[in-house]
């Protein structure tokens, strides 16, 4: 996929593309429509000839769209059949070593009965900090990539 498709590939065409490869079945514009939360199946359907025109979906003979090319989105990564942002992986990547700080001072502290070094209580900080950036980050790039729901839904 080249870059200028990579580009078109947000807002309501983003979420119509996640929407069918997360179907994982055909889908209809009034399908797309209700899943996404779009105005009008017009709407829907323009989104689904822009994303056919680029190569990713295509038309099956009963006139609903199918994923033709599963591509990679600029920051996120495909899980399953979810878009999930990159950045809530680095968000868990720093979790991780936040887990690890801890356990290593814990040790420190109620086994070998060391007090704790300024030093390491600001690596603590500046972990903890750095993990909730992308954490929340990561969370509204996700929202950003989901319909709302309905009430009644």
């Amino acid at each position: 996929m080249t870059d200028a498709v990579n580009e078109e590939l947000e807002g309501n065409t983003l979420n119509v593309y996640a929407y069918v490869v997360k179907e994982g079945k055909p889908v209809g514009p009034r399908d797309v429509m209700r899943g996404v939360n779009l105005s009008s199946p017009s709407v829907a359907y323009r989104q689904l000839q822009k994303l056919e025109n680029f190569g990713l979906l295509e038309k099956n003979q009963y006139g609903e769209y199918v994923v033709k090319e599963r591509t990679s989105i600029s920051g996120h990564l495909w899980i399953g059949r979810n878009l999930v942002p990159r950045l809530v992986f680095y968000s868990f990547f720093f979790m991780g070593i936040l887990g690890a700080e801890i356990a290593i001072i814990a040790v420190q502290v109620f086994f070998f009965r060391q007090s704790l070094n300024l030093e390491i209580l600001y690596l603590i900080v500046i972990t903890a900090i750095a993990m909730s950036l992308f954490l929340g980050e990561g969370i509204l790039l996700r929202r950003k990539t989901q319909p709302e729901k309905h009430a009644n839904d």
